[in-house]
């Protein structure tokens, strides 16, 4: 029996303001019966999603009963140096809250280069070193650091840009949703998740089509993480086979499902 009864893949995007329309910013949606489709905000004079109506959106899809897995393509925590060198407790929610602080990405008007560029929020007291990787960002291999600004395939302005919404996203959707692996490895029966993913571990998987790349992005996430549950494959993809300190340092650091080494 599949955990899951519905699977949301989302290719994120840290461009401009919370809530400018972004056509990086793209959401497909698959249950048992339906394979993905593309999921487009509601009907406004904006044309494609902005980060805050995503995340509204999606604390109304997970305040249901409907156990729901969402995949979200950017990082959710930083690497254990940064918080070493910031000396922060070893606490997810905390980070969150200190993070949003220093980083006030989801303000009006905001963009995440404000922040770098010292114009909003206080970054500099809160910065990060591009040569800082996560173990989940080592064991994917291609995977780049939450630092690396400025160059293809870089997932530091969507990440800087989209953890204040997972702050928002707990905020109120509170014991409903299970946010992997902060809330532990296993997810109980009935609850819905968010995962962090990197979706050029599938893309190839599935013919691209006619989307563009964010929408094949977007559509492979949900594609997977629908067939992974209905094989009956999940389970151990939630489980990867980590010795005990790597465990430890994969609970503050985050893990990219699908990452099993």
């Amino acid at each position: 029996m599949p955990q899951f009864e519905r699977y949301i893949g989302i290719d994120y995007s840290g461009a401009k303001t919370p809530t400018e329309s972004l056509r990086g910013l793209r959401v497909y949606a698959a249950d048992w019966v339906m394979p993905p489709r593309e999921v487009l905000p509601p009907p406004s004079p904006r044309k494609y999603w902005t980060r805050r109506g995503l995340a509204e959106w999606l604390v109304a899809q997970l305040s249901g009963g409907k156990p729901t897995l969402v995949g979200i393509d950017h990082g959710f925590s930083f690497p254990l140096t940064y918080f070493e060198k910031h000396k922060l407790a070893h606490d997810w929610p905390k980070f969150l809250d200190d993070f949003q602080k220093h980083w006030p990405t989801d303000a009006e008007h905001t963009y995440v280069d404000f922040v770098r560029d010292g114009l909003n929020g206080n970054g500099a007291v809160r910065s990060g070193n591009s040569r800082w990787r996560r173990l989940t960002e080592l064991r994917a291999g291609a995977a780049k650091s939450v630092f690396h600004f400025d160059c293809q395939g870089s997932v530091a302005k969507s990440t800087h840009a989209g953890l204040p919404w997972l702050r928002f996203i707990r905020e109120r959707c509170g014991g409903r949703v299970h946010f992997w692996p902060f809330d532990g490895w296993e997810i109980p029966a009935g609850r819905s998740a968010l995962a962090e993913v990197y979706p050029a571990l599938w893309m190839r998987q599935f013919p691209t089509e006619n989307r563009t790349d964010d929408q094949h992005a977007a559509f492979s996430v949900a594609s997977w993480l629908r067939s992974a549950d209905l094989d009956g494959s999940l389970p151990e993809f939630f489980q990867p086979p980590l010795e005990p300190k790597a465990r430890t340092q994969a609970e503050i650091e985050g893990w990219i499902l699908g990452v099993r080494l």
